[in-house]
């Protein structure tokens, strides 16, 4: 029997298996809140070793998605504790992912007259769908010092509602582009104060951040996931190979329960920054021509990672470690249904059990 189906210690969470269900957004929270047909979303996943949630946002200008949920008001926190005792009940584990978007953001999506705010002035290229169609990205707004404090506080206030909806932990999302990434790379961090500049201050966010949320409700449960070279949401690194080992070894001494790596490229990076990590290496490994699958297995059996992350297989197959240990068969992810909508492509992908294996 492979590694992934043999338990798995973060830092005092015991997890069954090694199959994490990698955060998605599905923009299903119509009004910031968890519903209950997220909770059924969720419990049907409940044999994962691990879930992370889809991207929460700490704050109201956090958001930066149409439909996505929150954690910093009283009504999100009773909507997502709905959602953490159906995965309870169900016997999994599961922690969330605080998710501030930064400048992948517009004005149509955050309440009031709120507008995106960045790390620096520098609009992204592109669009991005705000509900009502597509939309370019607008200039973001630059946090000064003290909202860069206020933001800090925000990630920890929040990492304390989710402890208090029942999440297991939470992971910081400092990947794909998103705000803590913006503080990471090059083209989107042109300050010129201590947030800004060379290395050890570009990364200065991100471990305060960490340092934050793990004052607020211990580092054993708090993961971070990165993303090296990932130039999702038109993000630039000139300086890859130096600024993660520097991020991981400034925040090694935390005890974090894991970090979560989306590779996008070489390996060689992911091994070095495994050998300076002293915690759990939860891998999404880069898939260029697929998604995360059985083939991937073996990272597991050689060391490469303690868990693999499954996004897609994960969202298509709700029994997905059982289907890993049975070889299939896998259900095919419908990509018309990933965002927004109700049940369809949501919760009525079939189980085998369903399916007369």
């Amino acid at each position: 029997m492979s590694t992934a189906f043999e338990p798995l210690n973060l830092a005092g969470t015991e997890l069954a298996n090694r199959i994490v269900m990698s955060p998605m957004t599905r923009s299903r929270a119509y009004d910031t809140v968890p519903s209950p047909v997220m909770a059924e979303y969720y419990a049907q996943r409940a044999s994962a070793g691990l879930i992370i949630t889809e991207g929460i946002q700490p704050s109201a200008i956090g958001q930066g998605y149409p439909f996505t949920p929150g954690l910093h008001t009283d009504e999100q926190v009773e909507g997502w504790r709905g959602v953490t005792d159906a995965v309870h009940a169900a016997g999994g584990r599961i922690f969330a992912q605080l998710m501030h978007t930064g400048r992948v953001s517009h004005p149509s999506v955050l309440p009031g007259d709120l507008h995106p705010v960045g790390v620096s002035p520098v609009r992204a290229a592109g669009q991005l769908f705000t509900g009502s169609g597509m939309a370019d990205f607008v200039t973001p707004r630059e946090l000064t010092g003290a909202e860069v404090e206020a933001t800090i506080a925000d990630f920890a206030t929040a990492a304390r509602n989710a402890i208090e909806a029942g999440f297991d932990g939470v992971e910081l999302h400092g990947a794909n582009g998103y705000l803590l990434h913006q503080f990471l790379a090059d083209n989107t961090n042109r300050r010129t104060d201590e947030w800004g500049g060379p290395v050890e201050n570009r990364i200065r966010f991100v471990v305060e951040v960490v340092r934050a949320t793990s004052e607020a409700i211990g580092a054993h449960r708090v993961g971070l996931r990165i993303s090296p070279a990932n130039p999702y949401n038109d993000i630039a690194e000139e300086s890859t190979d130096e600024l993660y080992p520097a991020l991981v070894d400034a925040i090694d001494p935390f005890g974090l329960a894991y970090l979560h790596i989306g590779e996008n490229g070489e390996r060689s990076l992911t091994l070095e920054l495994r050998k300076r990590f002293s915690g759990a290496l939860i891998l999404n490994p880069f898939t260029p021509d697929g998604v995360t699958g059985p083939d991937h297995l073996p990272l597991l059996d050689d060391g490469t990672a303690d868990a693999l992350s499954f996004g897609a297989m994960f969202l298509a197959n709700p029994d997905l470690p059982a289907r890993l240990a049975n070889g299939g068969p896998f259900n095919t992810p419908d990509p018309s249904t990933f965002f927004a909508g109700a049940e369809k492509g949501y919760v009525d992908y079939p189980a085998l059990t369903s399916v007369g294996a």
